[in-house]
């Protein structure tokens, strides 16, 4: 006779130009694991979808309303949590923290985010699932036009090369990475120039063409960086 439970988790990437990539993390209130930083997640109820789950879960202990996150994997090690059998059903996705007041609530005492680098000790196997998260948003990166909407309306070219060289945890070739999303076609360069702080020659500022954009989201692209 089976006895498992269904859970969901949700690995809340959050970006800025200043502050790079971080992840939102809970501290728990609850045995096991007690005061210890966790993602965002718990039980599936009895008439709830999975979608439902985690962003109830996620509105409760964390105060983000995101409409949409997306399937990542299930974790099933019948180890992974030392109170019964517990399948988890995570989910990612990636925003600005900025946009989020935060708020922890029911089996969290704390919520914060914290930098992808600077990561305290995880509860469950919650380390596990934040690597396979983070490298699933790299792999994304390379064949769908990812991470517009984290930009200003308009922006510098820098700030996308910033974007990408921080979720992908590495240096990228700058020539050869506007050569490439250039001739994509869903960046628009405009008349208007950066504002500069000190000496040099301003840029032309970028928008996106979002019509370009979602089309080839939706029909993915090769994008090697």
């Amino acid at each position: 006779m089976q006895n498992i439970k269904v859970a969901v988790d949700a690995v809340v990437f959050g970006y800025t130009s200043k502050e790079g990539l971080s992840v939102l993390l809970i501290k728990r209130n609850i045995k096991p694991f007690k005061d210890s930083w966790a993602l965002p997640g718990g039980l599936v109820g009895d008439n709830e979808s999975l979608e439902e789950a985690v962003q109830r879960e996620l509105k409760e202990e964390t105060g983000v309303n995101i409409n949409y996150l997306e399937q990542l994997y299930s974790f099933g090690k019948p180890d992974r949590d030392p109170r019964n059998r517990v399948i988890s059903i995570t989910y990612y996705g990636l925003v600005k923290p900025d946009a989020f007041e935060l708020y922890a609530d029911t089996d969290a005492a704390d919520v914060a985010w914290f930098k992808i680098k600077k990561l305290p000790q995880l509860a469950f196997d919650h380390k596990e699932i934040l690597i396979a998260a983070h490298e699933r948003l790299k792999n994304k990166m390379l064949y769908q036009p990812v991470g517009f909407e984290l930009l200003e309306e308009k922006f510098p070219f820098s700030e996308l090369e910033k974007l990408y060289m921080a979720v992908l945890d590495r240096p990228i070739d700058r020539r050869n990475f506007k050569k490439k999303v250039v001739k994509f076609g869903f960046l628009e360069e405009t008349a208007e120039k950066q504002a500069l702080d000190g000496a040099g020659r301003p840029g032309n500022l970028f928008r996106f063409n979002e019509q370009k954009y979602f089309q080839l989201q939706k029909e993915g692209i090769n994008f090697e960086v």
